[in-house]
């Protein structure tokens, strides 16, 4: 059952293996979930093999009713999807997991012009949009394993509370969150998504992770 002190998340692309794998540890924590689809009908259909609390609706419906949006969509679509829910996120909190893979060599990093999709996602967002930077480095299949997966999650934000925020819904699906500083940090993760699509491949292992060491005593910034 849903805990109604909690966030509602709103996952963008929550059809997707990221966006539904992220939806199953939530619905899992108690959080109402939401998962936007281009098509709400397909959304709807998945909506309960995923578990209680999670709601299908089109992307702007998700976006709309969400405390918390995630953009869980592949870099080709990253621009068009943010223009589209652009009006109905204004004063809330959005988390860009978009990751700037560039089809075939996705083990090779090419970040935007721009410097990475979590700085694209505010210039198209605007300043009124609380925009968060996580989960790159999660893998799906692990996800949808159930139970937490064994790695953890850098969180990148301009805004503090946003940021801790955020940090809060990693724990819920990973070991934690760990604050990785400001937006622009974001490049870093995001381009450390490639590095472990290289180690994955090599080593034929199913989604290598990371973990930070030396935080145990540790007070959160």
């Amino acid at each position: 059952m849903s805990d109604t002190s909690k966030p509602v998340i709103g996952i963008i692309g929550g059809t997707g293996d990221l966006g539904s794998g992220l939806a199953k540890c939530w619905a899992a924590a108690g959080y109402r979930v939401l998962i936007g689809s281009r098509s709400r009908d397909k959304a709807v259909a998945l909506a309960p093999e995923l578990g209680e609390g999670v709601e299908g609706e089109d992307n702007v419906g998700a976006a709309r009713a969400a405390d918390i949006v995630i953009l869980a969509v592949p870099f080709a679509s990253h621009d068009a999807t943010l223009n589209e829910i652009r009006d109905v996120v204004q004063g809330k909190i959005v988390v860009d997991a978009a990751v700037p893979l560039v089809p075939p060599k996705v083990s090779t990093v090419q970040l935007p012009e721009a410097g990475s999709a979590a700085k694209i996602a505010q210039a198209i967002l605007g300043e009124n949009v609380r925009v968060v930077s996580a989960f790159h480095n999660v893998g799906a299949t692990k996800l949808h394993a159930g139970g937490k997966i064994d790695c953890d999650v850098l969180v990148f934000s301009d805004d503090k509370d946003a940021r801790n925020a955020v940090i809060e819904l990693a724990g819920a699906v990973a070991n934690r969150g760990v604050g990785g500083g400001v937006l622009a940090n974001s490049a870093a993760a995001e381009a450390l998504t490639s590095v472990l699509i290289w180690i994955n491949r090599t080593y034929k292992v199913p989604g290598a992770g990371i973990a930070i060491t030396g935080l145990e005593d540790a007070v959160r910034a």
